[in-house]
């Protein structure tokens, strides 16, 4: 896919928080997703799936992005022009999607108070 220049800077910038925000149809879970992949597969820097958070407004959203997450890992995993190193690690990286953190605020929310609620005496 050819990325404009802003799209392209938020697939790459690291060490810094990001925020995206722009219209409906804009690329922007595309771009989320290319960030994640090239995080995951990154051969000097690797991230791992159960590092990352991603939060989206609805049940259906987090559904899409998860399965975006999942067919780029597994597309990466069978790039033969991709080093035998990458593959592996795509592979791990879509054995371990279903532990990575990808739901609406609300569930996050959820998962919070249920495995924290001893820090705010509920």
């Amino acid at each position: 896919m050819a990325w404009t220049e802003a799209q392209e800077k938020a697939i790459t910038s690291r060490n810094q928080n990001l925020l995206l925000s722009a219209a409906a149809g804009s690329g922007k879970t595309a771009v989320l997703v290319e960030r994640i992949i090239r995080r995951l597969i990154d051969v000097d820097n690797p991230a791992d799936i159960t590092e990352i958070m991603v939060v989206t407004f609805t049940k259906a959203a987090a559904g899409e992005m998860r399965e975006r997450i999942g067919a780029a890992l597994l597309k990466a995993a069978e790039d033969e022009t991709l080093s035998a190193a990458v593959r592996e690690s795509a592979r791990r990286q879509a054995a371990l999607l279903p532990s990575a953190r990808i739901s609406t605020f609300h569930a996050f929310c959820q998962y919070v108070l249920r495995t924290r609620f001893y820090t705010i005496d509920l």
